[in-house]
């Protein structure tokens, strides 16, 4: 169940689960499953940003790739825009692509280096048929002074660029096709700090301008509290806690959460904020623990963390935890996690 705000959700996503098979032998004898995403709910109302946070390894990136279909889910159900897409398959899903689209990590890894930049901004609109051979050069023009690219950029090629120029005409070919949701896989962990002010910048100008829907992937909790309403976060294919940024940031109920947020330099402190140390390795997603999935590393765990599942639980206006040490006692639990 997801928790629902006062504006309209353009995306809604219901216990999503997705695993993937671990085979071995000569047989490909199934011996397991690497639970990348494991039942997950969430919405994001039209024209906002939630932003999905957590370590390498939680889940993050899959889940992205589930909610634009580029990977099909296990199980659970994702609804845009009042639809349900879980299902769909050939010209439904290739139409409906034209409303969902990515902005990947990597600026250099991203772009064909054997095509222009015009022929990478026009390719999109050929496939969709948004754009005539002679309007689509106008299009380019466009889509490159939205960016900030000059209209000669367009016959020239990725690798005259530089990588903030890069990812510019990848967020431009991105909006090509006109999209309503767009999920940003870690847009600046690729650039230089400056650079990444200047990106994060463009993309919430864009938002406002052309009512964009932002899934934002990132580690970075810096990066995330600029441009987020809403955070989510994740452990090992779970969400532990989330709701409003401000609300997360300031008030942390999780241990994951406070740890996490330990580690971001606090100018107000001079840098002076107590580390929270996690101890030993995220544990496998093959075999991931019973009970609360971050006990064995958790500080304040107790016997009851490792017996029993943790569910989320209202804490604040809109903010949810899973964690029966911290949260409030007697709230109604929402979604299981």
């Amino acid at each position: 169940m997801s928790v629902q705000t006062s504006d309209q959700p353009i995306l809604e996503v219901r216990d999503l689960v997705k695993h993937f098979p671990v085979r071995k032998g000569v047989f490909s004898r199934l011996v397991g499953h690497v639970k990348a995403v494991d039942g997950i709910s969430f919405s994001i109302p039209r024209g906002r940003t939630l932003s999905l946070v957590g370590e390498s390894g939680s889940g993050k990136t899959t889940a992205g790739r589930v909610i634009l279909r580029l990977l099909d889910p296990t199980s659970g159900r994702i609804i845009f825009d009042g639809q349900d897409i879980t299902e769909l398959r050939g010209r439904a899903l290739r139409n409906l692509r034209r409303r969902m689209q990515i902005i990947f990590q990597d600026p250099y890894g991203s772009l064909n280096p054997r095509m222009t930049v015009y022929s990478v901004l026009s390719e999109a609109m050929a496939v969709h048929g948004l754009a005539s051979r002679t309007e689509r050069r106008r299009r380019v023009d466009e889509l490159l002074d939205l960016v900030g690219l000059s209209p000669d950029a367009a016959d020239r090629y990725p690798n005259e660029f530089s990588g903030g120029q890069r990812q510019r005409i990848g967020i431009a070919r991105t909006l090509a096709v006109e999209p309503d949701l767009i999920v940003a896989d870690e847009p600046v962990s690729a650039l230089d700090v400056s650079i990444q002010a200047q990106i994060l910048n463009l993309m919430e100008d864009l938002q406002e301008r052309l009512g964009l829907t932002y899934l934002f992937i990132g580690h970075n909790l810096s990066v995330v509290r600029h441009i987020s309403d809403y955070v989510a976060v994740m452990y090992l294919g779970r969400i532990v806690e989330h709701g409003p940024v401000d609300a997360v940031f300031e008030s942390p109920y999780h241990p994951y959460t406070r740890a996490l947020l330990s580690a971001v330099p606090n100018p107000k402190t001079d840098g002076r904020r107590e580390r929270i140390i996690l101890r030993g390795d995220t544990p496998s997603p093959i075999t991931p623990p019973p009970g609360c999935p971050f006990h064995p590393r958790c500080p304040d765990a107790e016997p009851a963390c490792s017996e029993r599942s943790q569910q989320l639980v209202e804490v604040g206006p809109e903010h949810w935890a899973a964690c029966h040490v911290h949260a409030p006692v007697g709230e109604t639990a929402v979604s299981q996690v």
